[in-house]
């Protein structure tokens, strides 16, 4: 497979090309690479919500579904979110209410040429990885989701050389490129100091209960819209709102708005 260095260069090589849209300081992105094959709904996106609700900035990058029903997008585009802002409006967004959706084509106009042959591959590539490491606002803090629990470390070494200074890269036990609360979760830790810690945590350390991948299942981008309507509203306080909860509980401690998950 791919090293560190390698990806980081891939990953560097594409910010370089990117559009780049002007962020506050300290503002965070949580997004995973997809590709799990879970069809749970989009919890990420839901934990932006909660995030930017607790006062951390959040420059939220997405794309239309690649492998599953429902992409951050197309959710977004279902609670009637305008998914095509230009960057100026984007930078607004995530000043003012703190947080903006940046949506990844209209800022990536040079993957366009990576495209059909990704298609025609239909095998993962190291595209599969890059999309969450070349955020357009530059942030240098996230929670991102990875489908190969085998690769945390090595992405996290990835921001290390990227100049990332707190980021979490996560994976479950079950296969979620979320924070699970099915199961364990490995996270590699890419600390303020610069160092990387691996560990697991399950949902159980922080007082929820285990849920199973059917508590999670998601389906089309406005039934996804509902489920996180009710969660937002506090309608639906189950384990799909504890995943959520958790997962922005953790964005929360790695933007700072918090000592400790």
């Amino acid at each position: 497979g791919e090293t560190s260095a390698e990806i980081a260069g891939f990953a560097q090589a594409m910010r370089d090309k990117m559009t780049k849209i002007e962020c506050v300081e300290g503002a965070i992105d949580l997004c995973g690479t997809g590709g799990d094959a879970s069809g749970t709904f989009n919890i990420s996106t839901a934990a932006t919500f909660i995030v930017a609700g607790a006062g951390v900035s959040v420059a939220k990058h997405g794309n239309r579904s690649m492998t599953s029903q429902s992409g951050s997008a197309d959710v977004l585009s279902a609670l009637d979110v305008d998914i095509t802002l230009p960057p100026e409006k984007v930078s607004e967004c995530i000043e003012k209410i703190g947080l903006g959706f940046m949506f990844a084509p209209a800022l990536h106009p040079a993957m366009k040429y990576a495209m059909g042959a990704r298609v025609a591959l239909g095998t993962r590539t190291v595209f599969n990885i890059l999309g969450p490491l070349c955020n357009p606002a530059g942030i240098d803090r996230q929670l991102m989701g990875i489908f190969d629990g085998s690769l945390t470390e090595k992405v996290a070494k990835v921001l290390q050389k990227l100049g990332s200074v707190h980021a979490m890269i996560v994976h479950g036990d079950d296969g979620l490129d979320e924070i699970s609360t099915t199961t364990k979760t490995k996270i590699s830790h890419l600390k303020n100091d610069g160092s990387i810690e691996t560990t697991s945590i399950s949902a159980s350390d922080y007082g929820f209960e285990v849920a199973t991948l059917d508590d999670l299942k998601g389906g089309m981008p406005n039934e996804n819209a509902e489920i996180i309507k009710n969660i937002l509203t506090g309608n639906d306080t189950g384990k799909k709102a504890d995943i959520v909860i958790l997962n922005a509980a953790v964005a929360i401690f790695i933007g700072g708005g918090a000592v400790s998950i």
